[in-house]
């Protein structure tokens, strides 16, 4: 599976789980239950979920304090949730490059996100890499 297709799994919960589903387990468990899944990307879906929704206080603080012009609550929830996910890797997966996160993230913007979610993930997230 790798790690992009992990992320993407980790977008297809936290999207569930911001849409109402407030049962993270019950997602987790329900979207990693796949027996095509290796062992350790349910792990790193699971750990990426996890700490992404236990730290999303602080990850929501960086994002806000990096955004120009923009507020915070007119970022589409794909972007948000990218951004987040990224941001919680740069904060707390030190064995990840931060630009190997900040480029995953694009590729998921790109790929999920509007026709502008690339450049305008890239932009936030620079800016959060500098914070951090």
């Amino acid at each position: 599976m790798g790690r992009r297709l992990a992320r993407e799994l980790a977008l297809q919960i936290l999207y569930r789980y911001e849409e109402g589903d407030r049962d993270i387990n019950r997602i987790l468990k329900d979207v990693l239950k796949a027996e095509k899944y290796e062992e350790k990307d349910r792990r790193f879906s699971h750990t990426l979920v996890t700490r992404t929704v236990n730290s999303l206080p602080e990850i929501d603080k960086y994002i806000k304090n990096v955004l120009e012009h923009w507020e915070f609550n007119r970022i589409s929830l794909i972007d948000k949730i990218i951004l987040r996910l990224a941001t919680c890797e740069m904060l707390y997966f030190k064995d990840i490059p931060v630009r190997v996160s900040i480029n995953e993230a694009i590729e998921l913007g790109k790929k999920f996100g509007g026709g502008d979610s690339g450049r305008f993930i890239n932009g936030v997230l620079d800016a959060v890499k500098k914070k951090i």
